[in-house]
């Protein structure tokens, strides 16, 4: 292995985010901006979207440089960011599947009962959840997520409390 860096020195991305997060009682609004609503065309053909957002209420110079973090749902265990999905991260840009129930081209909005974001989250980009390139057949967990739910739709009633590292 190389010890060169494959990314230009002293470089800089500029991200623009596209829209925010909205909790409601209705469930979660992803409002985008006007700017880029000509982008929600079609979308609504898909019943699944990929939202990138950013976790801007950890976005602290300490919070980017840390590395390991505790996991939450795995007492005791350590991971390094790249292994887990906490929101610390050198950028913190974090991703969620989630259902549409409906999508309002016009107003930029699209209900989803849930996301992971915190409200007023900024929303980075969007993509359509596609089955052929975005899940695979055959996957290999950490021990600390074995025996958790294959779906998403079953972790809402599932009882994370009750799988442990002994297993």
């Amino acid at each position: 292995m190389s010890d060169e860096t494959t990314t230009l020195p002293g470089a800089t991305y500029h991200l623009h985010p596209i829209g925010t997060v909205r909790h409601a009682e209705d469930g979660v609004h992803l409002t985008i901006d006007a700017p880029y609503r000509a982008g929600l065309a079609q979308l609504d053909q898909f019943s699944h979207a990929i939202v990138f957002w950013w976790a801007n209420a950890l976005d602290t110079p300490d919070d980017r440089a840390r590395l390991v973090t505790d996991l939450p749902y795995a007492p005791g265990v350590e991971a390094g960011v790249f292994a887990c999905r906490s929101p610390y991260r050198p950028n913190p840009i974090a991703v969620t599947v989630c259902p549409m129930f409906g999508l309002d081209e016009r107003s930029g909005d699209i209900l989803t009962p849930w996301i992971d974001a915190a409200d007023g989250t900024p929303i980075l980009d969007l993509k359509p959840y596609i089955p052929m390139s975005d899940r695979v057949r055959e996957v290999e967990v950490a021990p600390w997520l074995r025996g958790w739910p294959d779906y998403a739709e079953d972790a809402a009633t599932f009882d994370f409390s009750a799988v442990g590292l002994d297993e």
